[in-house]
């Protein structure tokens, strides 16, 4: 079954997505990813040093952070953290950031320093974890190759890319890459993390109403891994307009 979106888009098709580099001067990496209407802008920051419970084993960490800008939806929000704790949306954002891109380093090859990846959504239209993600391997290698300039890395500290992109499940038919709309009509709503090569580092989906069936839930993870190849080629044209030679830290 084919079916035509409200913004022409096939089922299979990703929404635009641009990722520009260097749009800060003191990160190591900074990126702003746009995916149809959903903007994020990333910092990538490097750290001497880890928490307590790493010191001593010359392994590194990577961790994120993620805020809403206050007009990233159409009615203002306040800023969390000014007023009562981080609510519990965010931190399950920020821990999905966090293991999606420990996945792409080698943190026995980082040694014993920090990466944090601040992902900051400017205008929010749906995908925008999925977006920081993508959009946050692509900071963290700016800032790794940063590391590697100055010789403190050297090849083998990136694993391998990865990237995140959202799926679900309309009238039977699995939407790649969902728009706010699709996101909240959605029979099931899926985000998958993976590397450039298909392979899975994390899924989170659930059904809204019934059940899927198992059949329906592979045709969406088959639906992901094509977007996830789709996204591949944007990261590396990103990374080869910043003149980043990532075979430098692939080993």
């Amino acid at each position: 079954m084919t079916q035509t979106r409200k913004d022409g888009r096939g089922a299979g098709d990703l929404r635009p997505v641009t990722i520009e580099t260097g749009l800060q001067r003191n990160p190591e990496g900074s990126v702003l990813i746009a995916a149809g209407g959903t903007k994020v802008l990333i910092a990538a920051s490097v750290e001497e040093g880890v928490k307590e419970f790493l010191k001593g084993t010359g392994e590194g960490w990577v961790t994120a952070e993620y805020q809403m800008h206050p007009r990233a939806n159409p009615e203002r929000q306040r800023r969390e953290g000014r007023k009562g704790q981080i609510g519990g949306r965010t931190q399950e954002i920020e821990r999905l950031v966090g293991r999606a891109l420990r996945a792409a380093v080698r943190r026995d090859r980082l040694g014993e320093r920090t990466i944090h990846v601040d992902c900051d959504v400017l205008d929010a239209d749906g995908g925008t974890r999925t977006a920081s993600i993508t959009g946050g391997y692509v900071a963290l290698v700016l800032a790794l190759d940063s590391l590697r300039k100055r010789g403190l890395v050297k090849p083998g500290v990136l694993r391998e890319p990865v990237a995140a992109v959202s799926v679900g499940l309309q009238q039977g038919v699995a939407l790649l890459d969902l728009c706010y709309e699709e996101d909240r009509d959605a029979q099931v709503d899926l985000n998958l993390v993976a590397t450039q090569s298909g392979e899975i580092i994390e899924v989170q989906g659930t059904a809204e109403g019934e059940p899927m069936k198992r059949s329906e839930h592979d045709a969406l993870v088959d639906r992901a891994l094509a977007g996830i190849a789709q996204l591949a080629p944007i990261q590396n044209a990103a990374l080869e307009e910043a003149r980043i030679d990532v075979a430098r830290l692939l080993g």
